[in-house]
């Protein structure tokens, strides 16, 4: 669609905060990525619901994202509709040992609320760089856990813009997959099942996972977290090592001497940098081991 007219349609709906030629590097860890045309960003789920229905009726590209960490966007930005649901879709309750939370509540909030109220079962999420909706979406996981351990219910819009609720059983966790991934549902909210713990333990917990974290991942550089999926039988980054692939660099993109497992901007990387690094390692670590590494990042962009 024409831009002009995609501005005039949106120039006076009211689904939120709506932004034009936003840069996309304003919204991901990576810090990279041109100007979308229009930028929704909702504060309520009537927000999401129609301004997803609007887009669909109207034939509008649309795509809907969470934090933006584990997104690599373009320097020619993304035509149509981006809706960020995040800040101000973000409401949390604890209910006795149940917390409630809506899809753009940061994992790292859930994780403070939940030992505040000495509830366990967070802790390997506390650390996780993204919104509930993204982490039930890839089926996120760390340090053995992932969110099919502690996820009940799940809410979400379908393509055909009904409001449905999925059991854990429902939801065909699997290794960063799932239902939501499969279907293209939209998350609009997520109940998490904990157990009753004792607070100084939790607490202690979280801190030893976030200096694992912080002692053993590049987090002082953007980035979209682990570049690659995990391949069945190996470990990315061990062969990303073995490959003489450490510190390995185009432009300002560069296999994180850290971890390999990462890819990271260094100064101002463009999408091509960061797009020509990562063919590079798979081409390499394929023709050396004869695996494939697939992205667990999500390239989108026109």
């Amino acid at each position: 669609m024409d831009k002009v007219k995609l501005f005039k349609l949106f120039e006076n709906q009211n689904f939120g905060d709506i932004l034009f030629d936003e840069l996309m590097k304003n919204h991901t860890s990576f810090k990279i990525g041109g100007p979308v045309d229009v930028m929704i960003i909702p504060k309520t789920e009537e927000d999401i619901i129609e301004s997803v229905k609007f887009c669909r009726d109207n034939h509008i590209k649309h795509f809907v994202m969470g934090n933006g960490t584990n997104l690599l966007v373009k320097d020619s930005g993304i035509r149509g509709v981006v809706i960020k649901i995040g800040n101000g879709f973000d409401k949390i309750d604890v209910i006795d040992n149940k917390v409630i939370c809506q899809g753009g509540a940061l994992l790292s909030v859930i994780a403070k609320n939940s030992l505040r109220h000495s509830l366990t079962g967070f802790e390997f999420a506390s650390g996780i760089p993204g919104t509930i909706g993204g982490a039930v979406t890839m089926n996120a996981g760390a340090y053995g856990g992932e969110m099919k351990d502690i996820v009940t219910k799940v809410k979400a819009l379908d393509k055909d813009n009904n409001v449905v609720e999925f059991s854990n059983k429902d939801m065909n966790f699997r290794y960063r997959g799932s239902r939501v991934a499969d279907e293209g549902l939209i998350v609009l909210g997520v109940e998490v099942e904990l157990n009753r713990g004792e607070y100084s333990l939790i607490e202690e917990k979280m801190k030893d996972l976030t200096f694992k974290r912080n002692s053993k991942q590049p987090l002082e550089f953007p980035s979209g977290g682990s570049t690659f999926k995990r391949p069945v039988g190996f470990y990315a980054g061990k062969l990303i090592d073995d490959s003489g692939l450490r510190g390995l660099r185009f432009g300002d993109a560069k296999v994180s001497e850290k971890h390999c497992g990462f890819v990271i901007n260094v100064g101002n990387a463009t999408f091509e940098d960061v797009f020509t690094l990562i063919k590079t390692i798979q081409k390499i670590v394929n023709d050396k081991f004869d695996v494939m590494l697939e992205p667990e990042i999500k390239i989108i962009g026109d």
